[in-house]
């Protein structure tokens, strides 16, 4: 499930409503905590844009380890276990191979996916550089 901004906020509005009965004071905790959230999101997001223009790989490189580390992962459990399975069961050799946890490596990738998609789709806005 994804979590953003809005539901962050919409979390926020219902402990507002608790504890702030007044519309008015309401309406104000509203603006200062949407402003907060976005402020955040900004920082985070120069946070980004600094790690990616960094010379030092340790830095930069974080990013393209996880997308290759999810790759090969990705590979292994869909490509060249299947083939390794029926090419041993074809020599008549019984090995079992190691089963990797899709379920967390599947959260990684999609998200990862998903930022990719998101890329892609401000290229073709022209909206990226």
């Amino acid at each position: 499930m994804a979590f953003g901004i809005d539901d962050a906020i919409a979390a926020g509005l219902k402990i507002l409503d608790k504890f702030i009965p007044d519309p008015a004071e309401k309406a104000k905790a509203e603006g200062e905590m949407r402003d907060a959230l976005l402020r955040w999101d900004t920082v985070q997001a120069e946070v980004n844009k600094a790690e990616a223009a960094s010379a030092n790989w340790f830095v930069a490189g974080w990013r393209p380890a996880v997308g290759w580390t999810c790759a090969a992962a990705f590979a292994y459990t869909f490509v060249l276990q299947p083939f390794m399975f029926s090419l041993l069961g074809a020599l008549g050799v019984k090995v079992p191979l190691p089963p990797l946890d899709m379920s967390v490596l599947m959260t990684v990738l999609l998200g990862m996916l998903g930022l990719g998609g998101l890329r892609s789709w401000e290229k073709t806005k022209g909206v990226a550089r």
